[in-house]
């Protein structure tokens, strides 16, 4: 359901902790979607995820996401880019699949020091080929793998191995926009959600 009565009359800042085109399309798409009232300035940052470029566990990719979130807070809170939301995506493997851990952060303006509200959610996850698998666990990462085995360039940039694999019918951003939405609820239904996690550290 679209937002209504916007908090942000004048339009609202998002900070995105990638400069990947198919992470801000995925969070341009899921925040026009949510808050359809409201004019969005959504800029893209490179951010280092403080984990290994392919993260291989859950746990190793939502550490990736929260570094990435709490590392461009902390750039950004004191300077003319402050955002009113922080988005931070981390793709990584999960046995034989891939997803992403979404994590999202609004600034609380009712606590002493500096501290983000948030929201999280995994995306769907995909299998991967064996071969891929396989090369993933040698220390490859998956976009350059994907490039190697379908002839692609810089797919991770476009269509993601959702695309290669669903022949389209799913794109990377489509599938993150859904997961965007689903890690924004605590943001969507503030009021059942009053207590929910507050995090001023890197995980």
């Amino acid at each position: 359901m679209s937002g209504s009565n916007s908090k942000w009359p004048h339009g609202g800042r998002i900070a995105v902790a990638s400069d990947n085109p198919a992470k801000i399309n995925a969070v341009a798409d899921a925040f026009t979607t949510m808050f359809a009232d409201t004019s969005w300035h959504i800029q893209g940052y490179p951010t280092d995820s403080g984990v290994a470029a392919q993260p291989m566990t859950s746990a190793e990719t939502y550490q990736g996401a929260q570094h990435r979130l709490q590392q461009l807070f902390r750039q950004l809170q004191h300077t003319a880019d402050a955002a009113d939301f922080y988005v931070a995506i981390e793709a990584g493997l999960d046995h034989d699949m891939t997803f992403a851990w979404i994590c999202i952060g609004q600034p609380d303006a009712q606590t002493p020091q500096p501290q983000l509200k948030q929201g999280k959610a995994r995306s769907a996850s995909l299998m991967l080929p064996p071969v891929v698998v396989q090369q993933l666990q040698q220390g490859q990462e998956l976009g350059d793998v994907m490039d190697s085995c379908f002839g692609t360039q810089n797919i991770k940039q476009a269509g993601g191995a959702i695309g290669l694999l669903t022949h389209n019918h799913l794109s990377r951003s489509r599938v993150y926009e859904q997961a965007i939405i689903l890690a924004a609820i605590p943001f969507l239904q503030p009021s059942w959600f009053s207590d929910h996690e507050v995090c001023d550290n890197v995980v």
